[in-house]
């Protein structure tokens, strides 16, 4: 009698509210600021279009979620593995496993995960303590204040793949005090130094003709800001922290324009506007051609010189010349195109990774006829020396450093012949 029973069907339960639920985790974990009001309105929005047909319930999603226009590319990246990719677990291995790319292959289209949706769906699963497992208590070091101080001076070059997020995270929370030019306007203002005699008079018909002390003081501007990025060989592992920090001072700073240079010149400037960092870094991916190539400065400074110069360094603009200096090609012309460039723009400031050996010296002759028409070097290899250029670009002047005067002196000296050069420490300790 018992074989001939069936068991009971197993009761279907729709789980469309715990995908939903687990879906807007997804997109917190990547970035996109939803609440729970928004969580509830895509889960009724789902449940009015329904499941079947997958165009609306990609829209209704869409509709709920979906609250800044650069937060498109990561929802849809994130519905598409979500939602509808069959491959979902063979886009996860492929993850994992190393890539290697042939000449000729072509760029990642537009279906390519972002680094972020990346790390947040491969970020491994929190493990629920059981009670019978073994209680360890471990203390825990990260993000300790001796972790924050060794991350700050730590090199960009010696960072781990984690150091190296965490530092893009730390550049991005940066807020620098970037430079402003006064205008020819003036504006009331009680801690104003100037008698304002034409306010004063213009209200005392008001005040029964009766005239009292009026201040102005003058309006400020932002000062425009050009940057040049070196992304050759050498500044490889650089390349991708000084896109975050052109990003973060582009954000920061209605005038900025940015170049990349290699073996030609790229201007980034719209890229580097989209608000997304991630995004901007990956459209600049696609534009440039030249990374990790060969090194043609004197070339590009000769075709910014020529393109761009007249166009952008209006206004007093300060230019921030980001490169280690090693040329290998001994373009006779290279002195003249960097003083043309200096004669361009207010200030130009030179930021130089190499900074970081108090043994440099300019030796290279590329780097000796840089240095000779600089205004200020400074370091730029650790987020310390980087905060500390965010907290002084405001004061930069057009004024060249005079602490910089008898080390240019002394490579002109020296010229290109083998004469000995006082090195980053010995000018460090004559100032001293």
């Amino acid at each position: 009698m018992t074989g001939s029973l069936k068991p009971p069907p197993k009761k279907v339960t729709p789980k469309l509210d715990q995908n939903i639920m687990l879906f807007v985790r997804l997109l917190r974990a990547i970035g996109m600021k939803l609440g729970s009001a928004d969580m509830l309105n895509a889960v009724d929005a789902a449940k009015t279009v329904g499941v079947a047909n997958k165009n609306f319930m990609y829209h209704a999603l869409a509709s709920s979620l979906i609250k800044r226009r650069e937060d498109k590319l990561l929802f849809d990246q994130a519905f598409y593995m979500f939602w509808q990719n069959p491959k979902f677990h063979e886009r996860i291995r492929d993850l994992l496993l190393p890539k290697i790319k042939s000449p000729g292959d072509e760029h990642d289209d537009g279906a390519a995960m972002l680094r972020r949706l990346s790390d947040a769906l491969a970020a491994p699963p929190k493990d629920q303590p059981s009670a019978n497992d073994d209680v360890k208590i471990e203390v825990d070091t990260t993000g300790t204040a001796t972790d924050s101080d060794r991350l700050k001076h730590r090199d960009f070059e010696m960072m781990s793949a984690e150091e190296i997020q965490l530092a893009e995270q730390a550049i991005a929370s940066l807020w620098p005090c970037l430079p402003r030019r006064p205008a020819r306007r003036s504006k009331l203002s009680p801690r104003g130094q100037k008698i304002a005699m034409r306010f004063a008079l213009q209200r005392s018909v008001k005040q029964l003709g009766i005239v009292f002390p009026q201040f102005q003081t003058i309006v400020t501007k932002p000062r425009p800001l050009v940057v040049l990025c070196d992304i050759s060989g050498s500044m490889e592992q650089y390349s991708r922290i000084m896109l975050h920090f052109i990003h973060t001072l582009t954000r920061n700073h209605p005038a900025v324009s940015s170049f990349l240079f290699g073996t030609r010149l790229t201007n980034i400037s719209r890229q580097m506007q989209n608000r997304d960092v991630d995004e901007a870094v990956q459209a600049v991916s696609h534009l440039v051609e030249d990374w990790s190539g060969g090194t043609r400065i004197s070339g590009c400074l000769e075709q910014f010189n020529q393109d761009w110069s007249r166009r952008i360094m209006g206004q007093g603009a300060i230019t921030l010349l980001i490169t280690d200096g090693l040329d290998r090609t001994a373009d006779p012309a290279f002195g003249a195109h960097m003083a043309r460039l200096h004669k361009s723009t207010s200030a130009l400031v030179w930021l130089n990774p190499l900074l970081r050996f108090d043994g440099f010296a300019p030796k290279a002759q590329s780097v000796r006829m840089m240095i000779q028409h600089v205004d200020h070097f400074l370091p730029i290899h650790s987020l310390q020396a980087m905060r500390d250029l965010t907290t002084s670009l405001a004061k930069i002047q057009n004024q060249r450093d005079a602490r910089l005067t008898e080390w240019q002196d002394a490579a002109r000296r020296a010229g290109f012949t083998d004469r000995a050069v006082p090195s980053y420490a010995q000018e460090k300790g004559s100032l001293a």
